[in-house]
């Protein structure tokens, strides 16, 4: 298991990390919440401090929600039943006040990780969409416009096959974003642009949508 933990005391990180690579995970560590948004692609758990230097905890929380599933417990010294529940409403899926007993950090993540479920062997076989005049086959890699070909870029292709995996449904950019760079920050907002620019002049009649404020969604 992977985990992701974001704390900005290096004592504390190092005790946690220390604690829980016994267990037999690998820990990631991120001290600001920019770098927990680079760093969070692959990981299996993340462990959130809400006060990180950079930006507020809930805000780091918040923004995951929209581009991550990843189970998100929170370790923070804010107490209060206000606070508690601001965290479980962002999104986290459970909430610790420090100090936070070994055992009981423990028994919390075994609770949390035996509540997700795991696909085991190799990804069930994803059948072509069709979205207007064109068909994307997400496991032959290819795309075709009335029939015809169309050679797309790895990045463009990956944009297309994750809004392809949920068509109909609207897809925020920050999912876009840690899905093709591994990074939910704003920054690559104008690369996305781009992208979703080249392919539709590319896929002529695709009917990709944008969702103001949100993101983008692929009709049928």
């Amino acid at each position: 298991m992977q985990v992701l933990l974001v704390e900005d005391d290096d004592g504390v990180a190092s005790a946690l990390a220390e604690l829980l690579g016994q267990t037999g995970a690998t820990v990631v560590r991120a001290g600001r919440g920019g770098d927990a948004l680079n760093r969070v692609k692959g990981c299996d758990l993340v462990l959130l401090d809400l006060g990180l230097p950079d930006m507020d905890g809930l805000d780091v929380l918040r923004t995951l929600r929209r581009a991550s599933t990843v189970p998100v417990i929170i370790m923070t010294a804010r107490d209060g039943d206000g606070a508690v529940v601001l965290g479980l409403r962002a999104g986290a899926d459970d909430y610790l006040v420090k100090p936070v007993r070994k055992a009981v950090l423990l028994a919390r993540i075994q609770a949390v990780m035996r509540r997700v479920q795991r696909v085991a062997g190799a990804p069930a076989h994803a059948e072509p969409v069709v979205a207007g005049p064109v068909l994307i086959d997400r496991d032959r890699r290819e795309v075709s416009v009335a029939g015809t070909p169309q050679p797309l870029t790895k990045t463009e292709f990956q944009i297309l096959a994750t809004l392809a995996a949920q068509q109909g449904e609207a897809v925020s950019r920050e999912e876009l974003m840690l899905e093709v760079w591994g990074t939910a920050v704003v920054g690559r907002s104008r690369s996305l642009d781009f992208f979703i620019g080249q392919i539709r002049a590319k896929l002529d009649g695709l009917p990709l949508q944008t969702v103001r404020g949100f993101g983008f969604r692929l009709d049928s």
